[in-house]
């Protein structure tokens, strides 16, 4: 039995265990099962894969998605370049394990956002700055878009959310939540920036796919804007997982 898995903490939020396990029963898959690892510290890693020889790979969510590179014996090119990966191939040999890292939230992402990407799209606002965001940056900068982050805090070239005023939202016809704002339970929850700003030329993308159609993306309906949800990405990014997975030559 070949067992799989997603780190991180919490894991409330996740559909991966429910996607997996699905595509294990549609697909007849029977040598595989799929579970939930909410690690409070990502030290537990080390317990965790010596405590099951079965265990041949794995999903990394928040908060774990750059923490987790001091881990790996190997690292794939791209991933490296974003400095943040989110599958773990785990490979055992003459009982040593060794753990490689990609990312497949790149080609989450990028799945996501190209039926989007017209002439008209030059500029992006990525609201958040962690491993998320910068598979997204990533993305967006093979597509050519000029990009400004957003944070909370006050970082060197980096946007705070007081600075979104009218004229930077009128010149961006992209915004990307990376944050886990809105996400299950606290759906509530929205990125801080003024929604009246907003119309039916801009796009809005949230990463968040738990619930499918978060508060940020309902503001942006309302005020006409295109939407994409998370759930796309999720789709595209864990079949890629199994790819890599299942991959000899990965």
């Amino acid at each position: 039995m070949r067992k799989y898995g997603l780190i991180g903490y919490p894991l409330g939020h996740s559909f991966s265990k429910k996607y997996f396990t699905e595509k294990f029963i549609a697909e007849h898959i029977n040598d595989c099962s799929y579970e939930n690892y909410p690690l409070k510290n990502l030290d537990e890693i080390q317990e965790l894969l010596g405590s099951d020889k079965h265990l041949a790979g794995l999903n990394v969510t928040i908060p774990y998605k750059s923490e987790v590179l001091r881990f790996l014996d190997s690292i794939e090119a791209e991933a490296a370049e974003i400095g943040a990966i989110n599958v773990i191939k785990i490979k055992r040999l003459a009982g040593k394990i060794t753990l490689h890292g990609y990312n497949s939230d790149v080609t989450g992402i990028r799945d996501s956002l190209l039926p989007f990407m017209k002439d008209k799209v030059r500029n992006a606002l990525v609201l958040g700055t962690g491993g998320s965001s910068r598979a997204v940056c990533h993305v967006l900068k093979k597509f050519g878009l000029n990009v400004d982050l957003v944070s909370r805090e006050r970082k060197p070239g980096v946007l705070q959310y007081s600075d979104i005023d009218s004229n930077i939202i009128s010149r961006t016809q992209l915004i990307i939540n990376t944050t886990p704002l809105g996400m299950f339970p606290d759906t509530e929850g929205k990125p801080d920036i003024n929604y009246g700003y907003l119309n039916n030329t801009h796009i809005l993308f949230d990463l968040v796919y738990n619930p499918e159609l978060t508060a940020f993306l309902k503001m942006g309906a309302e005020r006409g804007c295109s939407t994409i949800s998370g759930i796309r990405m999720l789709f595209s990014q864990a079949e890629k997982s199994w790819e890599i997975w299942n991959n000899d030559s990965m």
